[in-house]
């Protein structure tokens, strides 16, 4: 139990959240500094918010095709339909914003299960020295020589069901040996520092070492590579959907390009069908390479500013 008077204590905890705002502070401005990051910032807020406010500015029933039979199939843009209509006659605008809470939804959420898991393998690998540290460097190089793309494929073949959540669990247990093997590299850095041989001497178990030194050294570098990740699973949920691997009944942008293509926009010369969903993935994918980049320029300041 602390013998320090509760003051003290009071006083030393008001200096730790002042310490932790203006090193916030710090980053902001660092971050603020850097146009390519605050562009890719600026692009991916109008694609959130675009997501957010999808069921307002397009209510769901836009999407129903029983109730937009009487509009013309594959039509142009015009005014009334800005993007033209689908081969089921429905708004592709309409279509296009509700897509983007779904590719949104799964670049995010698989994102996060990579970030777990390769911070738990990088960190263990890198921490532990025998069998177990072994086998997890090991199983980290298993998935690193397997090629994404076909190992997401027969993923997704092997467990049948086309939900969001399978398209989530497949490309987040894919994508994380990057993430483990720079955490190991920034683990095994940190190992050799002298704080962490304190913690050895003084008796610190291995979970106090991992988690109160090693992950918060690591976590900067965990960060800025899962903006990365987030991009590469965008674009792998897309190449999903293309090849038919995708959910059907959900609207995404690679199951509108997946549409696009059964439905012959390419040989009908619809290209208001297939440009818009393409786009929309393009702008995402480099908003989050130029906020994953930013953020690299900001926690290393060795790699200078744009």
């Amino acid at each position: 139990m602390s013998t320090e008077p509760p003051s003290v204590m009071l006083s030393s905890r008001a200096a730790a959240r002042a310490r932790r705002g203006a090193a916030l502070r710090r980053f902001a401005r660092s971050y603020a500094a850097h146009r390519s990051g605050m562009a890719g910032l600026v692009i991916l807020g109008l694609f959130a918010l675009i997501a957010l406010l999808a069921p307002v500015l397009f209510p769901a029933d836009m999407l129903d095709i029983t109730k937009t039979v009487q509009n013309e199939t594959l039509e142009p843009p015009s005014g009334e339909f800005w993007l033209g209509t689908d081969e089921g006659g429905r708004s592709i605008l309409a279509v296009l914003a509700w897509a983007a809470r779904a590719s949104l939804t799964v670049g995010v959420a698989a994102s996060a299960i990579s970030m777990v898991l390769g911070t738990l393998v990088g960190i263990g690998s890198g921490h532990y020295r025998g069998l177990l540290g072994s086998l997890l460097q090991r199983l980290t190089d298993w998935f690193l020589v397997i090629p994404f793309i076909p190992l997401v494929v027969v993923l997704a073949a092997v467990l049948g069901q086309r939900g969001l959540g399978t398209i989530v669990l497949v490309l987040g247990v894919t994508s994380w040996p990057g993430t483990a093997r720079l955490v190991r590299a920034q683990t095994l850095s940190v190992e050799g520092r002298p704080y962490l041989e304190r913690a050895k001497a003084l008796g610190g178990s291995d979970w106090h070492q991992m988690v109160r030194h090693v992950l918060p050294n690591v976590m900067p570098l965990v960060l800025a590579n899962t903006t990365l990740t987030v991009a590469l699973v965008i674009l792998s949920e897309t190449t999903l959907a293309f090849l038919g691997l995708g959910d059907p009944y959900l609207d995404s942008w690679g199951t509108m390009l997946d549409k696009a293509n059964g439905a012959g926009a390419a040989s009908t010369g619809a290209w208001w069908y297939l440009l818009p969903p393409g786009i929309c993935v393009i702008l995402v994918v480099l908003a989050f390479t130029l906020i994953g980049r930013a953020l690299e320029s900001v926690l290393d300041p060795r790699l200078g500013r744009d």
